[in-house]
């Protein structure tokens, strides 16, 4: 049975269809077995098979009878998330609830995705624009709730509207923060387009606060041999509660997608910047420019394609 941990959390999504990208440690594990809690079966899309059966069972044993699949999925790749759409497109089950929640950090150099996206902004944005659209079908017979993890990174900053993708003077801190703010831009524009076209959906947005994830954590995989020189801080900030640890993390996206009161066009994060529990926030200035919204959402399409169209 759902467990109710948490009376703000909806407890009555037994027999509902939950995605989770990036759900194979950190916080999305975290978001994964709270919805698992709940009564959801849950979709945690896994590039490595080893680490998505790993965190399939870790899952189970937390809330044992758990309905977990862990198919291929490499945000990286646009063939690799039509193929993952295209499959759950064809089980044909209603999605209640997408969190995309994925994403890469401070690769040092700019590193290419399989299409030569530079890679936070492909991972982090471009990735989850072509899952969304490639799962809107599913999406709009769920009458779904899709909830985008920001960042504390995307405060400041902007869209570098003249080299989106990076090719001149590559600075890694500003492409993640530009990553970030679109993921931000194109969360509300999802919802407006929702409300507009009367597609049923509602769309929101998340950001963690400050925890020791694997986001700083050595990635030799995308050119990070080392660890971020900050982390070692953040991991001591979480001991003294001056930063949120894993679990506590993940409680914004948490109440961003199955908020007993939480609503489209909305902005969850910690109490404090850096840690402290959930709640409704203001949307931060790179967020409000309501022009931006239209002006990403038709650059990423024609960057990510026909096929993805809408």
């Amino acid at each position: 049975m759902p467990r109710d941990t948490d009376p703000g959390i909806r407890s009555d999504l037994e027999g509902r269809l939950a995605v989770v990208t990036g759900a194979t440690d950190g916080i999305g594990r975290v978001i994964a077995e709270r919805l698992a809690a709940a009564g959801a079966a849950v979709v945690m899309p896994a590039r490595s098979a080893a680490k998505g059966a790993a965190a399939a069972e870790r899952v189970r044993r937390a809330v044992p009878g758990a309905e977990i699949s862990t198919p291929p999925l490499d945000l990286a790749s646009l063939d690799s998330v039509a193929d993952f759409t295209r499959d759950l497109v064809a089980q044909g089950r209603p999605i209640d609830v997408l969190v995309n929640n994925a994403g890469v950090m401070h690769p040092g150099s700019r590193q290419s995705t399989a299409d030569g996206f530079e890679l936070q902004l492909g991972v982090n944005h471009l990735g989850h624009v072509a899952l969304t659209l490639g799962l809107l079908p599913l999406l709009r017979a769920g009458r779904a709730r899709v909830t985008h993890q920001t960042s504390v990174a995307a405060r400041s900053g902007g869209i570098h509207w003249d080299d989106l993708d990076w090719h001149r003077s590559y600075d890694d801190m500003a492409a993640y923060r530009q990553s970030k703010i679109a993921v931000a831009l194109f969360g509300r524009e999802l919802d407006a387009r929702s409300r507009a076209e009367g597609w049923g959906l509602s769309s929101n947005l998340a950001h963690p606060g400050v925890s020791p994830t694997n986001l700083l954590a050595a990635q030799p995989g995308m050119g990070r041999a080392k660890a971020s020189p900050g982390r070692s801080l953040i991991v001591a900030l979480s001991r003294v509660g001056l930063a949120g640890t894993v679990e506590s993390a993940a409680g914004s996206a948490v109440l961003a997608a199955v908020g007993r009161d939480a609503r489209g066009d909305e902005f969850y994060g910690p109490r404090r910047l850096a840690a402290g529990a959930p709640r409704r926030q203001e949307f931060w200035a790179p967020f409000r420019d309501l022009a931006d919204g239209p002006r990403l959402w038709d650059a990423s399409l024609q960057l990510v394609g026909e096929r993805f169209a809408v």
